[in-house]
C-alpha cells in the first residue's frame, strides 16, 4: 500500500464550510472525494508540524481541522529530515522564507513516503521548483517523494 503524506492545505480543504470562491470550493469538492476513499486506498501519515499548523488560528476552525488529523500517524522528524530540510533551503529548491514546507518535504523523503499530497502550489508543488527538490533528496541519499495533488492521485487511482 502506498503512503501518502498530507500537509496542512490538504486538511484545510477537508475541514470548513464551502468557500464562496468557486476555485477554493472546487479544490474543496475535489479534496473531500479524495479523501472518502484515500484512508482505503492509501497509509496516510503526516507530522507534528501538521498538527501544529492545523492547531493555529481560529480556535473551532483549528479543532475541526484537529479531528481530522485523529488517529492519522505522526511520521519522525529525525536529525536527518532536518539537515535535508536545510540542504533544500540553501540549494533553493524551497525559499529560505518557507522552512516549514522544506520540513514537510524533508520528512516524507527520510521516512520513505511515496506521495506529498498538497495544494501548496508557490512553495511545494512548484513546478520550477520540482526538479530542484527531487535532485536535491537524491543527493542527500533519499528518494524524492512524487509531490501532487488530491485531484491528482483520485485521477490516477485506477491506472496502477
Amino acid at each position: 500500500m502506498d503512503i501518502v503524506y498530507i500537509e496542512t492545505t490538504v486538511v484545510g480543504n477537508i475541514a470548513g464550510r464551502m468557500h464562496p470562491n468557486p476555485d477554493i470550493a472546487s479544490r474543496q469538492r475535489i479534496t473531500r472525494d479524495w479523501w472518502a476513499k484515500a484512508t482505503k486506498r492509501y497509509r496516510i501519515v503526516t507530522s507534528r508540524l501538521t498538527l501544529d499548523e492545523c492547531g493555529g488560528g481560529d480556535p473551532s476552525a483549528a479543532a475541526e481541522r484537529l479531528e481530522i488529523l485523529q488517529g492519522i500517524p505522526l511520521l519522525n522528524v529525525s536529525s536527518e529530515a532536518e539537515l535535508l530540510a536545510e540542504l533544500l533551503i540553501v540549494r533553493k529548491a524551497v525559499p529560505s522564507t518557507e522552512p516549514r514546507d522544506a520540513l514537510h518535504i524533508a520528512t516524507a523523503a527520510t521516512n520513505g513516503v511515496q506521495f506529498i499530497a498538497t495544494w501548496n502550489f508557490k512553495h511545494i508543488l512548484n513546478p520550477h521548483l520540482q526538479a530542484q527538490i527531487a535532485g536535491t533528496c537524491r543527493e542527500a541519499g533519499f528518494v524524492p517523494p512524487v509531490i501532487c495533488t488530491p485531484e491528482q492521485l483520485k485521477a490516477t487511482e485506477y491506472d496502477s
